[in-house]
């Protein structure tokens, strides 16, 4: 992880990425947004994208797979960490242009941030914006 990185996703200075879709576009792949979710907690662990590769993956192996978007290649999530996202269901919005994956995490958490003790995050939404700062919370989850 570089400095950059680090100062993103540990600092205390929110940069919030108003380009990503933008980005997301110069990928050069047809994808969707997918929004993972805890089929029995019903907290959300990760927004990512799939392309028709990722989706057949997931589809094929019962596991989450994304397209990364930043490395242009087949994310399988939990390939390397062994946090795996187990589909429980997968749902399509009423414009047939997003996902849910509901899963069960099947390691410690979705997130590739550890906390300060080395621990996997279970999510990567750690930060919540309260009286005009933001600060790193639990997951709602417990």
């Amino acid at each position: 992880m570089t400095n950059d990185h680090t100062a993103l996703e540990e600092g205390g200075e929110i940069q919030l990425d108003f380009t990503k879709l933008k980005k997301v576009a110069q990928c050069e792949q047809d994808v969707l947004p997918v929004a993972v979710q805890d089929a029995d907690t019903g907290e959300v662990l990760i927004v990512a994208y799939a392309n028709k590769q990722a989706f057949d993956y997931t589809i094929e192996h019962g596991i989450a797979a994304f397209w990364s978007t930043s490395r242009n290649e087949l994310w399988v999530k939990g390939k390397t960490s062994g946090d795996t996202l187990r589909i429980v269901e997968i749902r399509v919005n009423c414009e047939q242009n997003s996902l849910l994956y509901r899963v069960r995490l099947e390691g410690k958490g979705a997130c590739h941030t550890k906390k300060p003790s080395g621990e996997t995050r279970l999510s990567c939404y750690y930060r919540k914006y309260q009286d005009g700062k933001w600060e790193k919370v639990q997951p709602l989850a417990g």
